[in-house]
């Protein structure tokens, strides 16, 4: 039988989002609480020196507690921090990035900056994906239950952006009524800066013909772009309007055009803030060699080659540089090439270049390999744009001991109501001594 622990005090959030207490001299992680709550917890899972466990009952609430704005919070595994005020989200976020930095003695306090706050905490996401599941008591379209592949049903969510809410209320009245509905594994919606909706719908191959035209139809009604695919295999498919939503990035603006399948930040306008910031903290001088790696569409290249010397783009998903060329000519910034490579693949071109900079925006879980390779190739400064502050400090480990100093990091709040952020970490070529002296052998 699990153990009940009775009366656990909850004194801290942890970058993952749970609360965290200790128990007969163990930490024990509970996921939906706040600190200050009193709480009792079943553990599921039990460590020598730690537990995870989850909630059973609240009994004295922490006052830093709000009431979540939202009917689906709880089960709904797509938020974890709805029940704290936005500014405790906040404080919370800042410290938990600034903890684990400091902590990997890669970075010193005084160079981490503020938290940079996102402008709206509701309605930012201009993309989302969203599961399905046919039972006997019909459709459910929403997210996973917290910690299962269950599908909670959702008929609104209070993060997305308006033009994608009118679109899936639509959507979920009209797909009841499709034939081969049930073929329907995934949903994907997203909008661009002008409200441009587009839906993607991920269909099991024995209803990709028969829900193709009825997408379409459905689509032409509701004046949207449409895509399909087939899922496990084959490419996406237009069936209605165009692929490409436009961002809106820099000034004057530059529009930047992107396709199913490519990458870009959920948040718009704290997308603009991080390409505001870069900007300002490398005051390029016009003449400088740019290497940025893990592209997509250009939102880095493009502003960047409008300050630099020449600017090349790596990518390994082929149809985003399609986009990024595209959307270099279309914007008439000329001083920039872009490549379909694998990083790590690639780098060897570039020894003996003489780069004054480096971009790096891995995937979450960063790229260590690359991180190494970039030690042959001695760029002057690396801007690290990660998603994830676990990844981020393993990869500067074998730069700060490699030669490189961090002179700023900084993290953005891109992703309100949850744990995650956005961060850019400025390191500069310094001495190895210098650095030794100041962190330790």
């Amino acid at each position: 039988m699990a153990e009940i622990i009775r009366n656990l005090e909850i004194t801290s959030l942890v970058h993952g989002g749970r609360g965290i207490g200790r128990h007969e001299g163990k930490a024990v992680f509970v996921p939906l609480v706040a600190p200050g709550d009193l709480i009792d917890c079943r553990v599921v899972k039990s460590k020598k020196r730690f537990a995870e466990a989850e909630l059973i009952e609240i009994l004295v609430p922490s006052p830093l507690r709000r009431e979540p704005p939202c009917p689906f919070f709880g089960a709904c595994g797509g938020c974890q921090w709805q029940h704290l005020p936005y500014p405790e989200q906040l404080r919370w976020k800042g410290q938990n990035f600034s903890d684990q930095l400091v902590r990997s003695k890669m970075v010193q306090a005084d160079r981490i900056k503020p938290i940079v706050a996102a402008p709206e905490e509701w309605r930012y996401r201009n993309r989302v994906q969203l599961k399905t599941h046919f039972s006997a008591d019909g459709l459910a379209i929403g997210f996973y239950r917290h910690g299962s592949h269950s599908v909670v049903d959702i008929d609104h969510c209070r993060l997305v952006a308006p033009p994608i809410q009118k679109v899936l209320s639509l959507l979920r009245e009209d797909l009841q009524r499709m034939d081969n509905a049930e073929s329907v594994e995934q949903i994907d919606l997203a909008c661009g800066d002008d409200g441009t909706v587009r839906l993607l719908l991920h269909v099991h191959p024995e209803g990709y013909e028969s829900l193709r035209g009825q997408l379409q139809n459905f689509a032409e009604r509701c004046s949207l772009n449409a895509c399909i695919k087939s899922v496990g295999q084959g490419s996406v498919e237009i069936v209605s309007g165009e692929g490409e939503l436009t961002v809106s990035i820099d000034q004057p603006a530059l529009a930047l055009r992107y396709g199913p399948g490519g990458f870009v930040q959920v948040n718009s306008k704290q997308n603009r803030a991080m390409v505001s910031n870069m900007l300002k903290l490398l005051d390029l001088k016009g003449h400088e060699k740019v290497l940025d790696l893990f592209c997509g569409m250009g939102n880095f290249s493009l502003p960047l080659a409008r300050r630099a010397g020449h600017v090349v783009g790596i990518e390994d998903y082929a149809p985003s540089i399609d986009m990024a060329r595209l959307n270099a000519e279309a914007n008439q910034v000329k001083n920039v090439e872009f490549f379909a490579a694998d990083a790590s693949a690639i780098m060897d071109r570039f020894k003996g270049e003489n780069l004054d900079l480096v971009v790096l925006d891995p995937p979450r879980s960063g790229n260590y390999e690359v991180v190494n390779q970039l030690l042959q190739l001695k760029p002057k400064r690396i801007l690290y744009v990660s998603c994830d502050p676990a990844t981020l400090a393993r990869d500067l480990v074998p730069l700060v001991s490699g030669g490189y100093e961090v002179i700023s990091s900084q993290a953005f709040d891109l992703f309100p109501q949850t744990w995650h952020i956005e961060s850019m970490t400025l390191l500069k070529l310094g001495h190895v001594e210098l650095l030794k002296s100041r962190f330790g052998s």
